[in-house]
């Protein structure tokens, strides 16, 4: 076993191809990051991407445009932290009471998807609307949708490296059972 300690600005693609000639493409990695300033997404910052959305629009896709844009205006990073703030607040409006709220209006149908996507319109439709629903889960709506919200990071990703985003954020989205 060897140890090989570098900073993460010296991980470059050529270090790699070093690596692999050395110990092996079969060779197994561990990378640990020590502890240093861990960037985070503002609140701000998610809302205001949130509120860049055109509703004039006619296509989920053409809505998020300004979104998009100007989250691949930001360093690589914040993409990947956009993408788990997002799956944070679609894990708020994932309660057993927004759950049965929604299930209620729906005559007892409750479909995982169309609730997923109900909760994306939530959060599209800005933190005053969000934090409304949060506190008060019979005004989850049964009436939007916006599945387009949950590939707002895929689609930045891909407009500002142009390579397809691979990454699954930890927080769960899927509707859990709560009966």
């Amino acid at each position: 076993m060897s140890i090989v300690k570098i900073s993460l600005s010296e991980l470059t693609g050529q270090f790699l191809k070093e690596l692999k000639k050395k110990f092996g493409k079969s060779a197994e990695v561990e990378i640990r990051a020590k502890e240093g300033e861990v960037p985070t997404l503002s609140e701000d910052l998610f809302w205001e991407i949130i509120d860049s959305f055109d509703w004039q629009q006619k296509t989920g896709v053409a809505v998020l445009a300004n979104g998009v844009k100007k989250l691949a205006e930001q360093e690589t990073v914040f993409i990947y932290l956009f993408a788990d703030v997002l799956h944070e607040k679609l894990a708020q409006v994932n309660t057993k009471a927004h759950v049965q709220s929604f299930a209620e209006r729906q005559k007892g149908h409750l479909s995982g998807d169309d609730f997923l996507y109900a909760r994306c319109a939530v959060i599209a439709e800005g933190k005053d609307y969000f934090e409304k629903v949060i506190n008060e889960p019979s005004a989850m709506p049964t009436d939007i949708i916006f599945e387009a919200l949950l590939y707002l990071p895929d689609k930045a990703y891909k407009l500002k490296t142009g390579k397809e985003f691979q990454y699954t954020p930890q927080q769960k989205i899927e509707t859990y059972d709560f009966q």
